[in-house]
């Protein structure tokens, strides 16, 4: 019986044509397109492995020249510049059999690299911040509320403490922008490291794992980092110095959102010592993120435990 196999060419087109059809309902399908467009690497993350990083560079040229036809070019560019780099490169962090932990990292910069080169793109292009853009938008649909709210009777004193909440929160959030960068690309990483390598699997092939939650352990710089960036709050807000306070305050709640995961990790360890059942601690777990007040003990905590190792201390004393 004769073997048929499937040449590089001919699975490179049959992906191709995925990643198109996946960026148009991207775009048309508007309530769930947010979430095809993660998923839109995921052709090339298979390509890749399979058959080197070279066919995966041509499919997402491919894919993007006929995105760029069918659609929008500007729009096409963005999606592959924003996307492609980081599928491609875990692919070939899956195929070389890297550990998980350094292709988690060095898909997750190249990641935040892509998602900013994009912006960065639309930005140059345009004249167009479509971060500032979306603050705009929320800021309309705030004022939209309280102009109904006051219709209805709503005292003017509430509503002016409410404006100016609102108010304070979107100037947060302006500052805030770096970070989103980051957040962006660890949702991006996220879903396409667990997605990429469960179709992987699934193919045949030997994806690298994560060492299990319980012995997760972020690095000690978090922890100097969080220092620096009370320094950096406190010289930039004394003496107005707005680049200073902002690369602080981003630098700040990156580490505190670092140390909220490390303290989660070892409160983690802690229910398990004790033998709490897993639902109950999914629900004390989503407790902690949900109040202000046990977030920031959990992420002080984490803090503190990147300097001291707990867990490694407990299992030492455990064994005398």
């Amino acid at each position: 019986m004769s073997e048929h196999r499937i040449t590089p060419l001919t699975e490179s087109g049959l992906l191709t044509a995925l990643s198109v059809v996946l960026a148009l309902m991207a775009v048309y399908l508007p309530f769930i397109g947010f979430l095809l467009v993660l998923f839109w690497p995921l052709p090339l993350i298979v390509l890749v492995v399979r058959h080197g990083w070279r066919w995966g560079i041509l499919a997402a040229v491919a894919a993007g020249i006929l995105v760029g036809l069918l659609v929008e070019p500007l729009l096409s560019l963005r999606l592959v510049i924003a996307f492609a780099p980081a599928g491609i490169l875990l692919g070939w962090a899956f195929a070389k059999g890297w550990s998980g932990v350094r292709t988690f990292v060095l898909t997750l910069l190249a990641a935040i690299a892509g998602q900013a080169a994009a912006i960065g793109l639309l930005f140059w292009v345009t004249d167009v911040n479509p971060l500032a853009m979306q603050v705009d938008i929320l800021q309309s649909s705030f004022d939209s509320s309280l102009q109904l709210y006051e219709s209805m009777g709503v005292s003017g004193e509430e509503l002016a403490k409410t404006r100016d909440d609102i108010e304070q929160g979107m100037k947060m959030l302006n500052y805030l922008f770096p970070l989103v960068f980051i957040l962006m690309g660890l949702f991006y990483t996220v879903v396409s490291y667990i997605a990429g390598g469960r179709i992987l699997k699934r193919l045949g092939h030997t994806v690298p794992q994560f060492p299990p939650f319980s012995e997760w352990r972020l690095p000690q710089a978090f922890l100097y980092l969080f220092g620096f960036a009370l320094v950096g709050l406190y010289w930039g807000g004394t003496r107005e110095i707005t680049w200073l306070y902002q690369l602080s305050l981003n630098a700040n709640v990156l580490a505190i959102m670092a140390g909220l995961l490390q303290g989660i990790v070892l409160v983690h360890c802690l229910l398990r010592h004790y033998k709490v059942s897993l639902p109950l601690r999914i629900v004390l777990y989503v407790f902690i993120i949900m109040n202000p007040f046990l977030a920031q003990v959990t992420a002080m905590t984490g803090l503190i435990d990147m300097l001291f190792d707990y867990r490694r201390r407990f299992a030492a004393r455990n064994q005398k």
